[in-house]
């Protein structure tokens, strides 16, 4: 099992609840493919450095992931369809 870093721009217009339900779709995501969650960092509300989707703003969370090299293709599949990530980014730590 190998150590991720994701990081997940969302759209900044959602309410908490609404925000807090992504978090915990992609914690069951992971939870999905025998991953852990090690830790997730709720980074709040920055500027974008250029417009995304209209968007000049957005909420960043950084989660720390421990998953099999192989899953990491139906997370990702899953972050890219799912519409309140604006952005993700999805790196190896080891």
């Amino acid at each position: 099992m190998r150590k991720y870093e994701l990081v997940c721009i969302i759209h900044p217009d959602l309410d908490e609840t609404a925000f807090n339900g992504v978090v915990e779709k992609v914690k069951g995501w992971v939870a999905e493919t025998t991953g852990s969650v090690d830790k997730v960092e709720v980074w709040g509300r920055k500027r974008l450095a250029y417009t995304i989707k209209k968007q000049r703003e957005g909420q960043y969370v950084l989660f720390n992931l421990g998953l099999e090299p192989t899953a990491t293709t139906s997370l990702e599949k899953n972050l890219r369809f799912l519409e309140p990530i604006i952005r993700y980014m999805l790196i190896v730590v080891e």
